[in-house]
C-alpha cells in the first residue's frame, strides 16, 4: 500500500500546496433484535479511500472504492481545489511521521463465528424479555468492525493504524396501561470480544430500570441543587461545552469567539476540562489523527480559566495556535473535520457523601436519555432521577429534564467528586453529517446549584 500511495503523490506533489491520500479496509458485523425477532444480521468487507488537495486555500476532495487510476484521482482533486482556491494556503507545519500502529486484542472478534455472536446477543435479549411481565419489548444491537487506515501525504508522512471497535446496546420497554417507560444501557470497547461475553448485568439493568420507572412520580418543576452522575456529567461537558471548543465552529462565528475567548473565567479553580486522544485503549484514542498529527492531552479549562481549544492544522494556522490532533473523519468517504476524542472533567476531592451534605431538597440525576444544545443553551433528559432530601437519596422521580445556559452552569458547579469515570458507550458523536464517531467522555459526580428542572419528555 505504501508504494501505491507514495507513487501517486510523488508524481503530482508539485501541482498543489499540499496533498494527502487516506485509504481504509474494514470488516463489519451487525446484529439487531427487536422484541423476540432477529431484525438484521450481516457481515461485510469494505475498502476505499480519498484524496485531499490544497491549492491557494481551496480544498479538493475525491473519494473512491477502487484503487485503479489513483494518480488520476489525485489530479481530479487538484483540479477541484484549483477552481475554489483564491487565497494563501495556511497549514501549521507538522513533522513527517512514519509508523505502523497495531492493536492487541484480548479476544479477536474476527475469529468469533457469526452464529456465536448471534446466539450470545439472543441470550441477552431473552434476559430482557423474560425479566418481568411488564417488559413489553426490547431493542438489542451488536456491532463490530476492524479497520486498518493508511495515510500518506506530500510532506513525507506514511502511517498505518489499526482501529478495532465493538459495541452492544440494550433497550428495555416496559408498559403498564398507558404508562410506557424505556431504559437503555450500552458498552463499547477497542480491546476485544471478552467484554461482550460479560454484560448480562447490563441487559438486566436496562430491564430493571424500565420497570422501576413505571412506579416513579414525575418530578415537580423548579430550580434545584442537582448532583449529576459520571455519565450525565460526561454527556454535559461533551455536548454543551466540548462542541463549542471545536475551532472550525469558533472560527466561523464572531459572537462565539468572543464568548469563548481564552483567559476568561469559566468556573472555580477546581474545574479542569480535558480532551485527550492519546489515552491508550479509549474509544476516541489513536496515535495520530486523520491528518497525521500526533494526539495529545489538551486542557480546555484549567483551574477555572478557558485555556485551549481543539484544532486541525488549518484552523490552528488561521487562529495562530498549535494543532491539537483533533482532525478526525468517520471513514474514507468523509474529509477530516475538528472533532473531540476523549473529553472529561478531571476529578476533584469530594466524596459522594460530601456532595450530598447540606442539600435540603435537590435532585440526583443519572445517565442520559437524550438532549439538545443550541450554542450556549442546553437541555438534557436524565435516564433516571431521585429526590435528595436532607442530604440523603430519597424516592425515584421521572421526567427529569435539565436546562440552562452553559456558562452560568459551569460557574454554578460548587462541588467536584473524587470519582472520575470514563464512559465508553456505543452511541458515538455526530457532527457535520459524520456519525456516530467513537468518543469517550467522563466526569466525577458534580454538584451544581440553581439548575432549572422541568418535567416531561
Amino acid at each position: 500500500m505504501r508504494e501505491i500511495l507514495e507513487k501517486a503523490l510523488k508524481n503530482n506533489r508539485h501541482k498543489a500546496d499540499y496533498l494527502e491520500i487516506r485509504a481504509e479496509k474494514k470488516e463489519v458485523t451487525d446484529i439487531h433484535f427487536r422484541g423476540p425477532k432477529l431484525e438484521k444480521i450481516s457481515c461485510s468487507r469494505q475498502r476505499g479511500g480519498n484524496v485531499r488537495a490544497l491549492v491557494k486555500g481551496g480544498w479538493g476532495f475525491i473519494s473512491f472504492n477502487q484503487f485503479t487510476d489513483l494518480e488520476e484521482k489525485v489530479q481530479e482533486a487538484i483540479r477541484v481545489a484549483s477552481l475554489i482556491g483564491q487565497e494563501e494556503s495556511k497549514l501549521v507545519p507538522n513533522l513527517p511521521a512514519v509508523e505502523i500502529v497495531q492493536q492487541e486484542l484480548d479476544k479477536d472478534f474476527r475469529q468469533i463465528s457469526l452464529s456465536e455472536k448471534k446466539n450470545l446477543m439472543e441470550g441477552y435479549n431473552e434476559l430482557i424479555m423474560r425479566f418481568n411481565p411488564l417488559i413489553q419489548s426490547s431493542r438489542v444491537t451488536y456491532n463490530d468492525r476492524f479497520s486498518t487506515v493508511y495515510f500518506a501525504n506530500s510532506e513525507g508522512s506514511y502511517l498505518e493504524q489499526e482501529k478495532p471497535f465493538l459495541s452492544a446496546n440494550f433497550t428495555a420497554i416496559a408498559r403498564e396501561g398507558d404508562n410506557v417507560q424505556l431504559a437503555s444501557e450500552s458498552v463499547a470497547s477497542t480491546k476485544g470480544f471478552a467484554l461482550i461475553e460479560q454484560i448480562s448485568g447490563k441487559a438486566q439493568k436496562a430491564a430493571s430500570r424500565a420497570v422501576n420507572l413505571l412506579k416513579a412520580e414525575s418530578v415537580k418543576g423548579g430550580e434545584y441543587t442537582v448532583i449529576l452522575d459520571q455519565t450525565l456529567g460526561g454527556v454535559f461537558i461533551h455536548e454543551a461545552f466540548g462542541h463549542l471548543s471545536e475551532a472550525d465552529f469558533l472560527y466561523e462565528d464572531e459572537r462565539m469567539r468572543e464568548l469563548m475567548k481564552l483567559g476568561k473565567k469559566f468556573g472555580s479553580p477546581q474545574l479542569n476540562v480535558v480532551d485527550d486522544g492519546s489515552i491508550p485503549g479509549l474509544l476516541g484514542s489513536a496515535r495520530y489523527d486523520d491528518e497525521g498529527v500526533r494526539t495529545r492531552k489538551n486542557y480546555l479549562i484549567k483551574e477555572g480559566i478557558l485555556s485551549g481549544r481543539l484544532h486541525s492544522r488549518e484552523t490552528a494556522a488561521k487562529m495562530g495556535e498549535e494543532p491539537t490532533g483533533n482532525a478526525r473523519a468517520l471513514n474514507y468517504r468523509f474529509k477530516p473535520i475538528v472533532r473531540m476524542t476523549n473529553t472529561y472533567i478531571e476529578k476533584g476531592n469530594l466524596s459522594f457523601g460530601e456532595l450530598l451534605s447540606g442539600i435540603k431538597e435537590g435532585i440526583y440525576a443519572r445517565d442520559c436519555y437524550g438532549g439538545m444544545t443550541s450554542f450556549e443553551q442546553f437541555t438534557f433528559s436524565a435516564g433516571e432521577g431521585f429526590m435528595i432530601r436532607e442530604g440523603k437519596i430519597a424516592e425515584p422521580v421521572k421526567d427529569v429534564v435539565l436546562s440552562g445556559n452553559l456558562f452560568t452552569t459551569l460557574l454554578n458547579i460548587e462541588g467536584i467528586g473524587n470519582d472520575l469515570q470514563m464512559i465508553e458507550s456505543g452511541g458515538g458523536c455526530g457532527k457535520g453529517g459524520q456519525g456516530p464517531l467513537p468518543v469517550s467522555f467522563g466526569s466525577p459526580h458534580l454538584r451544581i446549584r440553581k439548575v432549572v428542572v422541568g418535567g416531561g419528555r
